[in-house]
């Protein structure tokens, strides 16, 4: 066999190799084996590993605290998807305007929060809820008259406050999607609209909407699985981990909780494996309800 011919085969491989030898030790084999421990019961580390089979799937259907963080995490979901992406597709209506100027600027500047440390935001919004010195008590509610609001200290509002961080984070890359797509339509189409007696929100309705569905669909469906694995904005926000009442448990906390604290590797894994099963149930039912399907 000639050496160079087979030099010239192999050297492709070989270059590319590094990125599989990685993924397979650091993604596959974990997620794999994540798996595997679903179905055994193992509590601490080098300790014998006992098969329950679906023991630990059973146990989440029984177990208030898990079911508590289902609903608390679907409700953060529930605002991200019907306050944080109907406010980036405002946003975007706004930077897509022909009389606003600087848009470059204003595009720039709403990519920052993306490059913002979920770390470093926490730290920030936790002095702006700060009860006696943050910025909402003091220069917003004070010169109303109203009596500062305990944001991160009452069970009513930590859910809240956290979406309200979401808001800030998420909308001004949402409205970048927004406005690609925008960008996308053709303005003969509205602009024959308009000759045919249409109005703006007729053309909004009846036009923009049905072009910018599949970025809707995009930017919900990434909304979705960023609000089932956030961690680190309430973890640090809350101090507490789940903030008082177990009003800031989201699922993905409980996890962290369950697998590095009390040591519960088996049950953690199946608690991971019930997230990935939820968030693609709200992407498959997202796709139907946008009729992906029946286009297919």
């Amino acid at each position: 066999m000639n050496w160079g011919k087979f030099q010239r085969k192999v050297a492709p491989y070989v270059f590319i190799s590094p990125f599989f030898i990685g993924y397979a030790v650091f993604s596959a084999y974990p997620v794999l084996h994540a798996f595997y421990l679903s179905f055994f019961k193992q509590t601490g580390i080098g300790t014998r590993k006992a098969f329950i089979a679906l023991g630990n799937y059973g146990k989440l259907f029984q177990d208030d605290r898990f079911l508590h963080s289902v609903l608390v995490t679907t409700y953060y979901a529930a605002g991200s998807v019907f306050v944080i992406v109907p406010l980036a597709l405002l946003l975007a209506l706004v930077l897509s305007a022909k009389f606003l100027k600087l848009k470059g600027f204003f595009r720039l500047l709403f990519f920052v929060p993306l490059l913002t440390s979920s770390v470093v935001v926490a730290i920030i919004f936790s002095l702006v809820f700060n009860e006696r010195y943050g910025l909402l008590n003091n220069w917003l509610l004070a010169p109303l008259g109203l009596s500062p609001v305990r944001w991160l200290l009452d069970p009513r509002w930590v859910m809240p406050s956290i979406i309200f961080v979401g808001i800030w984070r998420w909308t001004g890359i949402n409205s970048l999607y927004f406005l690609a797509g925008l960008q996308g339509i053709p303005d003969e189409l509205k602009e024959a609209a308009v000759i045919d007696g249409a109005s703006r929100w007729q053309v909004f309705r009846h036009i923009t909407l049905p072009l910018l569905r599949p970025v809707t669909l995009f930017v919900v469906v990434l909304a979705i699985i960023g609000s089932y694995n956030l961690f680190g904005e309430p973890y640090v926000l809350l101090g507490q981990e789940t903030g008082p009442s177990d009003s800031g448990l989201f699922m993905t906390i409980y996890l962290y909780l369950t697998g590095f604290r009390f040591l519960n590797f088996g049950y953690a894994a199946a608690i991971a494996y019930a997230m990935m099963v939820i968030i693609l149930v709200w992407s498959l039912l997202q796709l139907r309800l946008f009729g992906v399907f029946r286009e297919a």
